[in-house]
């Protein structure tokens, strides 16, 4: 379990922040929305620890994150940002196997390697492990992230089984065309499901957050506006209050409904 306790952050007298309350479960998929500026992405860093608040506590598993060890926190923690980039001529696996270095020592051992492989063959990226990293595409670099990422939480990592992992996605579908949106987002959802895993990612699109989210809260002006299942948070009266848009609901087979906006 997850908890931010009346979180706030200010940055040079402004509140980007304002009073946040919010609990993420585990082996659900959270996703947070609302327009620019609204503070999702600031809620993330807060989250995950990168940002520490001016008041208020975020608590994994019923302890405060700021009193765990970051070498510990590495292991159980991992964020996954809107762009990385590599400063030096990186292979595909090297950058992938950065996921790892929580883990070992010196050299990465055989679990780290086989759990390389298996994140590389689960975002089909295998066929770019010797590749250069500079020379991908904003998408396929995007991809590559996504297997770091997850090899640092992926299971049979070297973590105590009776602590939670905790995965953060900050606008994770940025250089990605709409196939690779739709299979990451199934991905996601897939790995969020696991008994001991929180995921809490932000999105700009509502029929993304619609169709995949478990879980919606929705931010504005740095304040939480609702929360909950998104069937009953994305209704037209908060969408036009949120988002100054007006939504019509359509539904489709299999996949919910898709919002169309005027």
């Amino acid at each position: 379990m997850l908890e931010a306790r009346n979180i706030s952050y200010s940055i040079a007298g402004q509140k980007l922040l304002n009073d946040i309350s919010v609990s993420f479960e585990p082996a659900k998929l959270h996703l947070v929305i609302g327009p620019n500026g609204a503070g999702k992405s600031t809620l993330i860093k807060v989250l995950a620890r990168l940002l520490r608040p001016q008041h208020g506590e975020v608590a994994y598993d019923g302890n405060s994150v700021l009193e765990t060890r970051e070498a510990d926190l590495a292991k159980r923690r991992a964020v996954l940002s809107q762009a990385v980039e590599a400063a030096f001529p990186l292979s595909v696996r090297e950058v992938v196997m950065m996921g790892r270095y929580p883990h070992f020592g010196g050299r990465p051992g055989p679990v780290d390697e086989r759990i390389v492989d298996e994140v590389m063959d689960y975002f089909e990226v295998t066929e770019f492990a010797d590749r250069n990293y500079q020379t991908l595409s904003g998408g396929e670099r995007q991809r590559v992230n996504f297997a770091r990422v997850l090899a640092q939480l992926w299971p049979g990592s070297h973590v105590d089984s009776s602590a939670s992992r905790y995965l953060f996605l900050d606008e994770p579908l940025t250089f990605l065309d709409i196939h690779h949106q739709i299979a990451f987002m199934k991905k996601v959802r897939e790995f969020a499901a696991e008994p001991d895993v929180v995921t809490v990612g932000v999105v700009h699109d509502l029929n993304l957050a619609a169709r995949f989210a478990d879980r919606v809260s929705v931010l504005r002006s740095g304040g939480l506006v609702a929360t909950g299942d998104p069937g009953d948070v994305l209704t037209v009266e908060l969408i036009r209050e949120v988002f100054g848009v007006q939504p019509t609901f359509i539904p489709v087979p299999l996949s919910g409904i898709h919002l169309v906006f005027d």
